[in-house]
């Protein structure tokens, strides 16, 4: 039996678009292949409120992510981090030999402009990374604050991962001065796992051509100037896979209307939040609770693998807590093309079985 995911990815993926994932093959250099990027590029800039570049990976986030903090960080770089997902930018700098200072918010609190601003306010950082969304703990970080304490610091190169957030909540990328945008297709995107997609500024890029050492697979300047010199193709074989589904997808979204699509998710998460509040508690500070994920805290101290095992016999699945929180929280997210109906089904299903009502 097929179950229902409510975990924070990979999503239920349409029937329509998993079947555009076996659409024959074509060549990777043909014009075929470039008309396929450029169509796709075209639709993520709308996405993505950008009229920036965009690249394409055959990874997760975590490919560009590790590209984008060893690509263009020529001095050194400030990692904030409010959970497992900001510790692992951190770890991607160290490990690959460039210079970074993480800066940790408490579990369940967000990265606070004030925070930027003293870290920035030192001169020592040329590249700064935020998590916009952080599915451990379940904070969306207040990125519009932030988006003006970055306009005071011009030449810092501004890197935000949104892996679990675009698509499902209104981001701005040239509004709020971001310079590389990370995001991946099995989350809001509504696709599986396999591709990575961000946007790049042309500061970004001039960045990256003062790094000696940027790698190889994930050389985000090796993958822009290779698009611009071969019509949207690029040095490794990507997925044709992905890009038929996600360039099918992409049509799917707008048609949806992005407003519509952002109020969904939000509808989602709001439903989540009030049943949180009324039978547990919420991890984050609500103010800055996540629209596309909720992160529960476990104040009745379920056992929740054996919930998630009834919920299994029901056709659903959810998620425990993430690293340190896996028993003292549980997360349910509400992402991608699901709506409000089949929450209000999860929920139902889980009051019956903790017999909460």
């Amino acid at each position: 039996m097929h179950k229902k995911l409510f975990i924070p990815g990979p999503v239920d993926v349409r029937e329509d678009v998993l079947e555009k994932m076996s659409t024959p093959m074509i060549g990777h250099r043909t014009k075929d292949a470039s008309a396929l990027q450029r169509s796709i590029s075209e639709k993520m800039r709308k996405v993505m409120y950008t009229d920036n570049e965009i690249l394409l990976s055959t990874s997760s986030g975590s490919g560009l992510m590790e590209g984008a903090v060893r690509s263009c960080t020529r001095k050194r770089a400030a990692v904030f981090s409010v959970g497992a997902f900001g510790d692992r930018w951190y770890k991607m700098a160290v490990t690959n030999g460039v210079p970074a200072d993480k800066f940790t918010s408490e579990p369940g609190k967000p990265t606070t402009p004030e925070m930027v601003d003293k870290v920035l306010s030192t001169g020592k950082y040329d590249l700064i990374t935020i998590t916009h969304n952080e599915t451990s703990t379940g904070i969306m970080n207040p990125v519009e604050e932030i988006a003006e304490v970055m306009r005071k610091y011009p030449e810092v190169v501004y890197c935000l991962d949104t892996v679990s957030s675009m698509g499902g909540t209104k981001i701005e990328v040239d509004r709020l001065g971001v310079d590389i945008c990370i995001t991946s297709t099995q989350k809001c995107l509504g696709l599986p796992p396999g591709m990575a997609i961000c946007s790049i500024s042309q500061k970004a890029v001039e960045a990256a051509k003062q790094v000696e050492f940027r790698g190889v697979y994930f050389d985000l300047l090796e993958l822009y100037n290779y698009i611009q010199k071969k019509d949207y193709q690029y040095p490794s074989t990507p997925s044709l896979s992905h890009m038929f589904a996600l360039d099918y997808q992409l049509d799917r979204i707008l048609e949806e209307g992005l407003e519509n699509r952002f109020a969904r998710h939000l509808e989602m998460a709001k439903y989540v939040r009030e049943w949180a509040k009324e039978y547990f508690d919420l991890f984050p500070e609500e103010k800055y609770a996540s629209n596309t994920l909720t992160v529960i805290k476990n104040t009745r101290n379920i056992n929740v693998a054996e919930l998630n095992k009834k919920l299994g016999e029901c056709g659903y699945m959810i998620s425990n807590g993430y690293g340190d929180l896996k028993e003292l929280t549980f997360r349910i997210a509400h992402m991608g093309d699901i709506g409000l109906d089949g929450i209000k089904e999860l929920l139902s299903t889980i009051n019956s079985i903790l017999k909460l009502n």
